[in-house]
């Protein structure tokens, strides 16, 4: 039988963070950086040299989404046909339930930097090594948190190359994917969307065509100016 080589790369990144590591691999909007454990989440935020203001996110799925996040029905519903309609790469900050095992199962360290006000950035269908990561992580009940795997505002990375080498050494596990799927010209990743309001909290890729899901299946309007 052959080996499905994003499966495998899936699991030998959960496998790294679920022993305390770091992990760097592809995306299809770019390279990430994850970690489970708090000293791993530390690690990430140290060695990207990133502010603690910044929460890092979630790697999740429509499942983990359904089963997290409280939100309207009509936010729920955009939420599936950008993802599971269209099958947009899409990042959402939504209301978490705190008795869900993502979060009831997380260190407090990774809760306090993975979270904000009650609410949690939440990254979906960015490619099948995610896909397996997030799968993993809710059968487990063990959420991976990370970011874009590069120096801080240094700019998201679409090819393994272009990752800083000192960041790229500083992890347990870096895997050279190749070119991701999608690219962006000012280096962002995901497009991340406040379900509370349909404000963008970043205009990343596909902005315009998650735009356009909204406005024509739900007649809402969502602005370009990022919210604060």
């Amino acid at each position: 039988m052959k080996m499905d080589v994003n499966l495998e790369t899936g699991k030998r990144i959960f496998k790294t963070v679920s022993s305390g590591g770091v992990g760097i691999f592809r995306t299809d909007v770019g390279y990430a950086i994850v970690g489970q454990s708090a000293p791993a989440i530390e690690r990430i935020f140290i060695h990207k040299k990133r502010s603690y203001d910044k929460p890092c996110g979630c790697f999740g799925s429509l499942e983990m989404f359904d089963e997290l996040i409280e939100c309207t029905p009509q936010a729920r519903d955009f939420v599936h046909s950008v993802v599971g309609v269209y099958g947009l790469p899409l990042s959402i900050v939504g209301r978490f339930r705190p008795e869900h095992p993502i979060i009831a199962n997380a260190d407090p360290f990774a809760v306090k930097h993975g979270t904000k006000g009650g609410t949690i950035d939440l990254l979906m269908n960015v490619g099948p090594i995610h896909d397996e990561i997030a799968r993993l992580a809710l059968k487990s009940g063990k959420g991976v948190w990370g970011s874009s795997a590069n120096m801080s505002l240094g700019g998201s990375k679409y090819d393994f190359e272009t990752i800083e080498p000192e960041l790229r050494n500083a992890v347990d596990t870096a895997i050279d994917g190749g070119v991701t799927r999608y690219s962006n010209s000012k280096g962002f990743g995901s497009s991340i969307i406040d379900l509370d309001t349909f404000r963008p909290f970043r205009i990343g890729i596909k902005f315009e065509e998650i735009c356009s899901v909204a406005k024509a299946d739900f007649d809402v309007e969502i602005p370009i100016e990022v919210s604060a």
